[in-house]
């Protein structure tokens, strides 16, 4: 009896164990979420990963892709354009010693200036020349010094035959501005004019006047015949000054010439000539009134 009652205690206890145990793992769980439970630990975790960082994207308007082959003859291009465009004062000066004499080695005479001429394909006589000696701020016509020449050639950027040759027609171009044409035009006078003399003789006078406005003056024939047939031996440079003011204002029917105005003599006798030969009736009466 006594032993199947500790049996049967025993048994219950077991029991009440039981349930307890069981009860206590329901409240365990009951506290935490299944995805809250921490994984247990090992020691072959793997370390957290670092984030990589982005590749920078490449500009498509970056020209760092560009064949260097292209580059390279771009540079080399613009090399040889330099080069071939700077000045080199030996050179000028080497040139300059081509046409100079061996007993006067600083100045191009006659002699040279017209081998010079035939080099270039410009005639002596050609305007052009006027202009280039213009350019060099040659002092007497037929002659070229040394410091002539590097002064004019210096300002062209030319040391070679080739490149005067080149600015043959930007030379000419020049004349067509009414301010550089005035300006070569004075220059003209002092430099075609004997050194020795204050003043131009006539028929020097004649040949620069043809060279300078034969071809934009409309009486300019006219005017060569007035002189040729004139008492004038000389021409001054106030009349030489006005005639191509006269030349450019006063129109070709002359009815706009002020016989009061301050041209010089020599003007209001060529319009008192030439009205009698063109029979210019306003001006003929009124030179007819005021002289006679």
């Amino acid at each position: 009896m006594f032993s199947v009652r500790v049996l049967r205690i025993a048994h219950c206890t077991r029991t009440h164990l039981s349930q307890l145990r069981v009860l206590s793992l329901t409240e365990g769980s009951s506290e935490q979420s299944p995805g809250a439970r921490e994984a247990p630990l090992s020691s072959t975790a793997m370390p957290p990963q670092r984030r990589k960082r982005a590749e920078p994207t490449e500009d498509p308007k970056s020209n760092s892709k560009r064949p260097r082959m292209h580059n390279t003859s771009r540079k080399s291009f613009k090399i040889a354009e330099i080069v071939d465009s700077s000045f080199s004062q030996k050179k000028c000066i080497a040139l300059f010693h081509e046409y100079a004499p061996p007993n006067d080695p600083e100045t191009i005479g006659p002699e040279g200036m017209e081998k010079f001429c035939e080099d270039i394909g410009v005639e002596p006589e050609n305007v052009v020349m006027l202009v280039l000696a213009w350019k060099m701020e040659a002092k007497q016509m037929g002659f070229f010094t040394k410091s002539e020449w590097l002064r004019g050639l210096k300002d062209m950027e030319c040391d070679s035959i080739d490149k005067i040759r080149n600015k043959i027609d930007s030379l000419r171009s020049l004349l067509n501005d009414p301010g550089v044409f005035k300006s070569i035009y004075r220059y003209a006078y002092d430099f075609a004019r004997d050194k020795d003399q204050r003043s131009m003789d006539i028929d020097t006078a004649k040949a620069m006047l043809q060279l300078l406005l034969g071809r934009m003056w409309l009486h300019y024939s006219s005017f060569h015949q007035f002189l040729e047939q004139s008492k004038y031996k000389v021409i001054n440079k106030d009349q030489w000054c006005n005639v191509l003011e006269f030349s450019r204002t006063i129109k070709s029917d002359l009815s706009n010439y002020d016989e009061d105005g301050a041209w010089p003599v020599l003007l209001d006798e060529f319009v008192e000539w030439l009205s009698l030969q063109q029979n210019f009736p306003n001006l003929k009466q009124s030179f007819s009134n005021s002289q006679y």
